[in-house]
């Protein structure tokens, strides 16, 4: 199966560079898609401030969900599309339990 952006999704050919996380290329294939000169003109599509991308590109921050969906918007490129080209080939997102129990000694708040 070939995805919007023309990646083989089936295919093992592309080799271990697709297999890894790499926001460079999800950027890289927005900037090209959009017809966008550089990180600034994609941070104004976006509605982000440019240091965001910068982060991003330098593996300091990680794509979001919102910015996520936000490039979705955009680019009317697949959520899954735009995983795949990032590196992600997670097919569930679990939410770890722990993350909504109180931590021990704290009581439930009231609310």
């Amino acid at each position: 199966m070939t995805n919007q952006v023309g990646i083989d999704m089936n295919s093992e050919s592309e080799g271990d560079d697709l297999l890894q996380y790499n926001p460079n290329r999800l950027l890289d294939t927005l900037i090209e898609n959009l017809r966008l000169k550089n990180d600034a003109a994609l941070s104004r599509a976006l509605e982000v401030a440019p240091p965001v991308i910068s982060k991003i590109r330098h593996h300091r921050l990680p794509v979001g969900a919102s910015l996520l969906i936000r490039m979705h918007e955009v680019s009317d490129l697949s959520i899954r599309d735009l995983r795949y080209l990032m590196g992600d080939r997670r097919n569930k997102f679990r939410i770890s339990d722990k993350q909504f129990k109180p931590k021990e000694g704290e009581s439930p708040k009231a609310e």
